[in-house]
């Protein structure tokens, strides 16, 4: 097994224990990251794993979401690994490539998983997406810049996003997380 690999599953394990309401999730993360590499190709379209970054603000209380051009949703920065074995400078690539900040930093560990469907769009067949989210941190200026992967960007206050019982469901999971790890929790 190549170090990277290595590394993800050992970290998959570390979230597993520390949060085992998550646990059948990490076990189906699990068992994709043990087929092949492959499974960090966009081209498999079995499922392939990809990379997103919970944004949060210098002062930890907002998170830079965006609108996403394909999905038509709010949701965290994040995408395709393309053959990058190491998930979290996935998640800080695609936060530095779609917000335009600079300076940013990622904590190693697995923040949270979710696995969700990708409709079919043009030649492109539905498929899953085995996101493994990191937190990546605003250093300084919060000033971004909307890529062409975007509608639009905004900071959201993170405690909105718990009240927001529109607000996607993996969303308000990390911010309940988030929320819980700030007052000290796990």
């Amino acid at each position: 097994m190549d170090p990277e690999l290595h590394a993800l599953m050992q970290a998959l394990a570390q979230f597993r224990d520390r949060w085992p309401e998550q646990a059948a999730a990490a076990e189906r993360f699990f068992a994709l990251a043990s087929e092949s590499v492959d499974v960090f190709r966009r081209e498999r379209l079995a499922g392939h794993l990809t990379g997103s970054a919970w944004l949060v603000s210098v002062d930890g209380r907002r998170v830079l979401l965006t609108h996403h051009r394909k999905l038509g949703r709010w949701l965290q920065l994040g995408g395709h690994a393309d053959g990058d074995r190491d998930l979290a400078r996935v998640a800080l690539r695609e936060a530095e490539e779609e917000s335009g900040l600079i300076g940013l930093a990622v904590e190693p560990e697995i923040f949270d998983l979710d696995r969700h469907w990708i409709p079919e769009r043009g030649d492109v067949p539905g498929h899953w997406h085995y996101d493994v989210r990191f937190v990546v941190r605003a250093s300084a200026g919060e000033d971004y810049v909307v890529s062409e992967e975007s509608h639009a960007l905004a900071w959201r206050e993170i405690a909105d996003i718990v009240a927001d019982v529109g607000a996607d469901e993996s969303l308000r999971r990390m911010a309940l997380r988030w929320l819980g790890r700030q007052r000290g929790e796990r």
